[in-house]
């Protein structure tokens, strides 16, 4: 297999609180390669999104070492960017100015304001929210702001797409339009994708590894799932598929019979 793209090498992650030292992981080994989209799941507090922000750089490993692209992870860069599940989108900027303000950041100094701009239209198009480009965020819906912010990430071409449970405050009906949305997306860029979850379903559509995370603190990896199902990938077709059930009962048996088991 080709040189993986993130490679993360007993990493562990302490924080100093007011009770004391708090080890929210610990020996987490991971690997992730290009083109591969990766979801973390398990039970809140498992250090889930800790592990997401130590990929972004935004803190730093207690100990061990992450590398993107064959280079430490210091710190925040635009070949990591990040959505969460909070859209971020600037009220007083139109869906198009957010989207340049990423845009130009990344590009500005090679390339001119026209072709930044074409960079921007693509982005919005491949999301279909080229026909807002022009609204604030206070006149479009919630799962139209998170398009917006996803276009917005993609824009950057960054190495790995890092979402932070991107669909969480979004209803179940939008929430399921997006996940077909992302699915083309990805199928159209190959982009390497690591998302951080609490659905086992929505895991299972989007993923092709389902890294699970036993319970905190000091949360390993418990067990890492391999979702063979062919891309591109339909929702209603998939709901009859025998590996399909498969793999979302290996992920709830761990997470319900195993960790729970233990929790108890």
């Amino acid at each position: 297999m080709n040189q993986p793209l993130v490679k993360i090498e007993r990493v562990g992650q302490t924080f100093n609180t007011k009770q004391g030292a708090f080890t929210a992981l610990r020996d987490i080994d991971l690997s992730i390669h290009h083109g591969e989209v990766v979801s973390l799941i398990g039970h809140s507090g498992c250090g889930k999104s800790t592990l997401l922000n130590l990929i972004a750089g935004l803190t730093r490993p207690t100990t061990g070492v992450l590398l993107c692209d064959n280079r430490e992870i210091a710190g925040p860069g635009p070949d990591r960017a990040v959505v969460f599940q909070n859209h971020s989108l600037l009220p007083w900027m139109t869906c198009f100015d957010n989207v340049m303000l990423a845009v130009e950041r990344v590009f500005g100094r090679k390339e001119g304001k026209p072709k930044l701009k074409l960079r921007v239209e693509a982005a919005l198009a491949m999301v279909h929210m080229d026909h807002a480009m022009h609204k604030f965020p206070h006149e479009i819906s919630g799962g139209m702001k998170q398009r917006v912010g996803i276009a917005r990430a993609f824009a950057m071409e960054p190495k790995i797409l890092l979402m932070d449970e991107p669909f969480g405050a979004l209803d179940a009906l939008t929430r399921a339009s997006l996940q077909d949305e992302l699915n083309g997306v990805m199928a159209k860029t190959g982009a390497t994708v690591v998302m951080v979850t609490h659905d086992v379903d929505e895991a299972v559509l989007l993923s092709d590894r389902i890294v699970m995370m036993t319970n905190g603190p000091a949360a390993v990896i418990g067990e890492i799932v391999d979702v063979r199902l062919e891309r591109p990938r339909d929702r209603l077709a998939l709901a009859e598929d025998r590996r399909f059930a498969e793999c979302r009962a290996a992920v709830l048996d761990f997470l319900y019979r195993k960790q729970m088991k233990k929790a108890a």
